[in-house]
C-alpha cells in the first residue's frame, strides 16, 4: 500500500509503509548511509503527516520484514494480543500519540495495552513525537524486575556496576569492583565485559564475584557478557551463573550474525532458570541492543534503523529480562553523528522500550570520533533520569579501559541521583546502610578504615 501527502504545490509519494517509517524518522547517519532518510526536512514532514493518518491496525496486516521469512517478525505476529489491542484498535498513529500525552492515561492503561502494541506501532508514535512527549510518556510506564532485588520501582534508578579490565586481570577488576561499591554503584548488576572469551577466564571471574557477593552478603546479580553458548557451557559445568547476557537485534538475519536465534535464547533462559539463584525474583536475562546493528550486518532489509532496533525489544520481552541495555552510541558516528542525534535515540529507545515492557536501561555514551562530548552524555543523563530509566552504567572515570569508549561514571550517578531524588533498589540500599557506606537517606559518608566493606577488604584481595 502506498502514501501520500501534500505540502503546498508538491505531492510525496511513499511506496510502502517500511519506506514511510524510515522517511518520518529524525535525521540520523545511519539512515543517510543506509539510503533511506529522508531528502529534505519537508520530505520528512511530509511522511510524519502521512504517518500520523496511518490507522494502528495497519501495522498487523503490512509485515516490514515478511512473515515467511523472519523470526523475529512471526514472533511479533504470533504473540500479538487482539484483547490487549482492543482498547486502542479504533486509533491512527497520531490519535495514538494523544492518548500517549493525555492526562487521563496511567500506567494501569499502559500496562493493559502493552501484550497489544507491536514495535512497529511503538516506532511509528515515536517518530511523531519531541523529545518532552517522549520523556513525558516513558516517566508513566514503570517496568519492574526481580532477581535479588528490585529494579524499576518509580523514583528509583540502579546502576550497572562495570569494572572491565583490557586484561581480564582479576585483581585489577576486583579493584574497580570495590571502588565502585564504595560508590554506592552496582544495585543492577556487576557486570564485566570479558577480553576473552575462554571459558575458564570467564568461569574465573564468576567465581571471583560469587566469593565476594557471598561473604558479605550482597544483594545484587552478577553477569559476565560472552556469548550465549559460552555460558550455557558455564552452567553445565556448574559455574554461579545469575544473569544470563546477549546482544540481540531486531531481524532474524542480523541475530543469525550474533550467533544465536530464538531457540537458542529460549535453552539459555531455561538453563538459567533451572539454577533458581534468584531470591526475590526470576528475572535473569540481560540483554543489549544498539541502533545501527542490523544495518552494520547488512540485515535490516531497508527497514530504517531506529524501527529495527525496536523490534529488539519484542525478543527480549519474550524472555522475561531482568534488565535490557541500548548500548547508544557504541557502534559510532556512522550511525549516530553526534551529541543530539545520540540524545534523540536514547530517549527514542527507551520511551519504546518502556511501552512494550521492557525494563529499559541506557549505557548513556559516544566513541572518541564522535561529535560528542561528555557534556552532551551530562544532558542525556538528566533527561533520562527525568524519564524514569531503570539502569545506567557506572564505570571508573567514565573511560573504559577495555572498550575504549566513554560512558559515565560513578560520580555521574551520584549527580543525577541527588538532583533528581532518585533512590537505589531497596535492598541494596539497606545493606549500603548496614555496611556505613551510605545514611538513611542514601547519601554517602566519608570512607573510613572502620566500615565493614574496606576493613576485611585487604583481606579478601588477597584471596584473590
Amino acid at each position: 500500500m502506498s502514501y501520500t501527502e501534500t505540502i503546498g504545490s508538491r505531492t510525496y509519494r511513499f511506496a510502502d509503509l517500511k519506506t514511510l517509517l524510515a522517511k518520518a524518522s529524525p535525521q540520523r547517519s545511519g539512515d543517510q548511509l543506509a539510503g533511506v532518510a529522508a531528502a529534505s526536512e519537508e520530505e520528512r514532514v511530509a511522511a510524519r503527516m502521512a504517518l500520523a493518518q496511518v490507522p494502528l491496525r495497519t501495522f498487523l496486516n503490512e509485515a516490514l520484514i515478511p512473515y515467511e521469512s523472519d523470526e523475529v517478525t512471526r514472533l511479533v505476529i504470533d504473540d500479538h494480543s487482539p484483547q490487549a489491542f482492543a482498547e486502542i484498535s479504533h486509533l491512527t498513529v497520531g490519535d495514538f500519540r494523544n492518548w500517549l500525552l493525555s492526562s487521563t492515561t496511567d500506567a494501569d492503561a499502559l500496562t493493559r495495552i502493552t501484550a497489544g502494541l507491536t514495535p512497529e506501532m511503538v516506532a511509528a508514535v515515536s517518530k511523531l513525537m519531541r523529545n518532552q512527549d517522549l520523556i513525558a510518556a516513558a516517566r508513566k510506564r514503570p517496568v519492574i524486575t526481580r532477581f535479588r532485588n528490585t529494579v524499576g520501582l518509580p523514583g528509583h534508578m540502579s546502576v550497572r556496576l562495570q569494572p572491565n579490565h583490557p586484561t581480564d586481570d582479576v585483581k585489577g577488576i576486583a579493584a574497580s569492583m570495590l571502588d565502585g561499591l564504595m560508590y554506592g554503584c552496582g544495585d543492577a548488576m556487576i557486570g564485566i565485559n570479558p577480553a576473552s572469551d575462554n571459558l575458564a577466564a570467564i568461569t574465573r571471574l564468576l567465581l571471583m564475584i560469587d566469593d565476594f557477593r557471598l561473604r558479605y552478603q550482597v544483594p545484587t546479580q552478577s553477569c559476565v557478557l560472552t556469548h550465549v553458548t559460552n555460558t550455557i557451557a558455564a552452567i553445565e559445568k556448574g559455574a554461579p551463573v545469575d544473569l544470563v547476557f546477549q546482544s540481540i537485534a531486531g531481524t532474524e538475519k542480523a541475530n543469525a550474525g550474533f550467533g544465536i536465534s530464538l531457540a537458542l535464547l529460549q535453552e539459555a533462559y531455561e538453563a538459567g532458570l533451572s539454577l533458581n539463584r534468584g531470591t526475590v525474583g526470576n528475572n535473569l536475562m540481560y540483554f543489549e541492543t544498539g541502533q545501527g546493528s542490523a544495518l552494520s550486518a547488512d540485515a535490516h532489509f531497508g527497514v530504517d534503523q531506529q524501527t529495527c532496533e525496536v523490534r529488539a525489544y519484542a525478543v527480549a520481552r519474550k524472555f522475561n529480562p531482568f534488565l535490557v541495555n541500548t548500548v547508544v552510541g557504541f557502534i559510532g558516528p556512522e550511525y549516530l553523528y553526534d551529541g543530539k542525534q545520540i540524545t534523540r535515540a536514547g530517549l527514542e529507545d527507551h520511551f519504546c522500550g518502556k511501552l512494550l515492557g521492557v525494563p529499559m536501561g541506557c549505557d548513556i555514551c559516544y566513541t572518541n570520533h564522535a561529535e560528542a562530548d561528555q557534556d552532551d552524555m551530562d544532558n542525556l543523563l538528566t533527561l533520562l533520569g527525568v524519564a524514569g530509566i531503570n539502569f545506567i552504567m557506572g564505570i571508573p572515570g567514565a573511560d573504559d579501559v577495555m572498550l575504549n569508549y566513554q560512558s559515565t561514571s560513578f560520580h555521574d550517578a551520584l549527580y543525577v541521583r541527588d538532583v533528581l531524588g532518585l533512590r537505589r533498589a531497596p535492598e541494596f540500599e539497606e545493606w549500603l546502610e548496614s555496611m556505613q557506606i551510605t545514611d538513611a537517606r542514601g547519601a554517602l559518608l566519608s570512607a573510613s578504615p572502620q566500615q565493614p566493606l574496606l576493613e576485611g577488604a585487604n583481606d579478601w584481595m588477597g584471596t584473590v
